[in-house]
């Protein structure tokens, strides 16, 4: 990284520099994060959270066969490929270049073709009502103050009746320690304590931040963004899955969940 870190913590930051934080980052890290995460994630699959939920087993955007499919926060498009496979037509977006970069590489070594577009999930530049279903797998809306333009947006490109799907990590986790083994058990901190993760650099300026929501944010801002909740998925962590993916493992996935997929829908008028 350009500079090294010099203080981390739960601490409110300005808006403009906690939300511009995450391209930098991500352009930084997206090479490190692939290489540890590539073989989990597949390079043409849907993953949903680190417990290994896949598309093709819980079908959360139902029949996807020549639908038109945004993803926003899409890292390197693995869950559009698949869907691509699927036979959907599908974009993907994200804010970050070196991210889209990799995605470039995935789309030549597996010959599946997304179109990648590089783009700030509050101000996606597409037309209105132009697509069937709209999703995140952990993009975007941990990494922005007002995750609320997110789902605007989203409501705003899809046609009524699609859906806009997002998993985020649990907000129960937000109390405990990012730590995957029994240390990470215990809560050490109030689950209504709203202040973002941040890391600086040694010249304070924020490099990482990432915004903690209740449940009840969460709700709140998607029906205040004009959609209908139709589920919320809890993924249990599987015998099988023994990946260690920082906070998340199967110590602690035994006890506690650590991802919440929000299923929703734009009502027709």
């Amino acid at each position: 990284m350009d500079e090294s870190i010099g203080s981390v913590g739960y601490r409110d930051v300005p808006s403009d520099a906690g939300g511009g934080a995450a391209r930098g980052w991500w352009d930084l890290n997206a090479q490190d994060y692939l290489a540890d995460h590539g073989r989990f994630l597949g390079p043409a699959d849907f993953c949903w959270c680190p417990e290994g939920l896949r598309e093709r087993d819980a079908g959360l955007l139902g029949e996807v066969r020549g639908r038109r499919v945004l993803e926003v926060g899409a890292g390197a498009a693995q869950c559009s490929r698949w869907l691509a496979s699927q036979g959907a037509s599908t974009v993907a977006t994200d804010v970050s270049g070196g991210m889209l970069a990799a995605g470039a590489a995935l789309n030549r070594a597996t010959g599946i073709r997304v179109p990648l577009v590089q783009a700030d999930a509050r101000r996606l530049p597409f037309a209105d009502d132009g697509f069937d279903a709209v999703f995140t797998s952990f993009g975007a809306i941990p990494f922005v103050p007002d995750a609320d333009a997110v789902h605007r947006e989203a409501a705003r490109v899809l046609r009524p009746g699609g859906s806009w799907t997002f998993s985020v990590t649990h907000p129960l986790r937000w109390a405990f320690p990012d730590d995957p083994s029994e240390h990470g058990l215990t809560a050490h901190r109030s689950y209504f304590d709203r202040r973002p993760y941040v890391e600086s650099g040694t010249s304070g300026a924020v490099t990482y931040a990432e915004y903690h929501r209740t449940i009840g944010d969460h709700v709140r801002e998607v029906v205040a963004a004009g959609l209908e909740i139709v589920d919320v998925v809890e993924p249990e962590w599987p015998a099988d899955n023994d990946e260690v993916w920082g906070g998340w493992g199967p110590v602690r996935g035994a006890y506690l969940p650590g991802t919440a997929i929000f299923r929703t829908r734009l009502p027709v008028r």
